[in-house]
């Protein structure tokens, strides 16, 4: 389910990202102070000095709310080996709050708290159970926490962040480190970010293919979805399941440079490695005879490098191009090319429409094989149509009002944006999805 939630936060996320097209000037990813269209009310006009006092003390400077929602179709569940319905809904919903204060050298402190929980139906889920007998609803939380330390004057921030995950048959604690400094002519910056994930992934297996083991006392221990000890003497006493860890290290770079008063490019930059258990338990293989299933089996290492460019063009005062491009290869043998593009129309100084548009082209991972195409000489195999060769198209239009006195006047709702997107795959998987943006004040 973990590629279902991909989806949905970075859907989520480009709802957050358009609010940016209105602005001259790119806030670069991994910043996370406070970004806004509107400035703040300004404090009674005798209240007004000119020795760049700040308030120092504690306050909400923004709330936003995400919600989303997604529903897929396709016959390529790697749950059954490649084949069979992998029809997937996902509600997914976030809280994001900032406090900001100042403190005594007058550097702004921004904490940043979100929390997000998802509930989720999926066909394929159902057939960990080889009957069909399996749940197929699931749920996630996720919180997050993030301090940043800024110094407005010499253009420079610092930050530290820690965030969890958690659902039935997967745990994930995350913390990183980012900062980012401008230029003298405050024209440019450079970002650098550097994450670490440390997860535990539940060795649920196929029903079928649950490992059983005799222990010294005769008894026989089984991995199952309950996590059932069966003893020797008959007796059920109930166990922990199993799980094995799996850790991603991340160093994410981008430096963004304003070329000239309409145009901006941003070049980025990621080196992920990945160490641990790299499969999922429950996703079956069937070989060339197609009458056994074996358990997914992938490396335990791996390597990722994706590189990417940002170029933004302000066309008058009403429209934005806004385009994107990276490539990416891992030491499994993909290899993948991202072409996007959005262009931002502000119709009316408070109502702004976003087509966009997003190609995607990737080879298959060397590990990857169809249903009943694998065979026992196999050193790895897998096949999750996640790494198998497709090219996918993601479009659809945002839609953002932020009237300066609030939306349906509430002045405290800033701005509203809905969005909607079609993604399709030549593998045949097809979904929509509609994410609802509100930002307060």
């Amino acid at each position: 389910m973990r590629k279902v939630y991909l989806s949905l936060v970075g859907f989520s996320l480009l709802c957050r990202l358009n609010a940016w097209s209105q602005t001259k000037t790119d806030t670069v990813p991994f910043n996370k102070t406070n970004v806004s269209l509107y400035k703040p009310v300004p404090l009674d006009p005798a209240e007004k000095d000119t020795t760049g006092y700040r308030p120092r003390q504690l306050r909400v400077d923004e709330v936003n709310f995400v919600s989303s929602y997604y529903q897929q179709s396709g016959d390529h569940s790697a749950v059954r080996g490649g084949i069979g319905d992998e029809s997937v809904t996902d509600l997914a919903n976030g809280l994001d709050l900032n406090l900001v204060w100042y403190n005594q050298k007058m550097h702004k402190n921004t904490l940043a708290i979100g929390l997000g929980f998802d509930y989720h139906s999926a066909a394929s889920q159902a057939y960990v159970s080889a009957t069909g007998a399996s749940s197929k609803t699931g749920t996630r939380i996720y919180p997050s926490l993030d301090w940043t330390v800024e110094n407005e004057k010499k253009g420079g921030s610092f930050g530290i962040g820690a965030y969890y995950s958690g659902e039935y048959n997967y745990q994930s604690l995350g913390a990183d480190l980012h900062f980012s400094q401008k230029t003298a002519d405050k024209n440019g910056e450079f970002t650098a970010k550097f994450q670490g994930y440390f997860d535990r992934v539940k060795l649920i297996y196929p029903s079928e293919l649950i490992p059983n083991t005799t222990t010294s006392d005769g008894g026989t221990v089984v991995t199952s979805a309950s996590g059932t000890i069966l003893s020797g003497d008959g007796e059920h006493h109930r166990a922990g399941i199993p799980s094995s860890p799996r850790t991603t290290l991340t160093a994410a770079f981008s430096y963004s440079q304003m070329i000239s008063s309409r145009l901006q490019i941003m070049f980025l930059g990621d080196v992920v490695t990945q160490n641990g258990y790299l499969s999922l338990p429950f996703h079956r293989v069937y070989f060339a005879n197609r009458d056994t299933a074996v358990v997914e089996k992938l490396p335990s290492s791996r390597f990722k490098l994706p590189l990417g460019v940002r170029l933004n063009y302000f066309v008058g005062d009403n429209i934005i191009l806004r385009s994107y491009y990276r490539y990416y290869q891992d030491n499994w043998g993909i290899k993948s090319n991202t072409v996007g593009i959005e262009v931002p129309y502000k119709v009316t100084p408070f109502f702004s429409i976003s087509p966009f548009y997003r190609y995607y082209d990737q080879s298959a991972a060397k590990y990857f094989a169809a249903y009943g195409e694998h065979t026992a000489a196999d050193q790895y195999y897998t096949s999750n149509y996640e790494y198998s060769k497709f090219q996918s198209s993601f479009y659809g239009v945002g839609f953002r009002v932020a009237p300066p006195k609030g939306v349906f006047g509430w002045q405290g709702l800033h701005e509203l944006e809905i969005r909607y997107g079609h993604y399709t795959q030549t593998t045949g998987l097809i979904s929509d999805v509609v994410s609802v943006s509100l930002g307060f004040k």
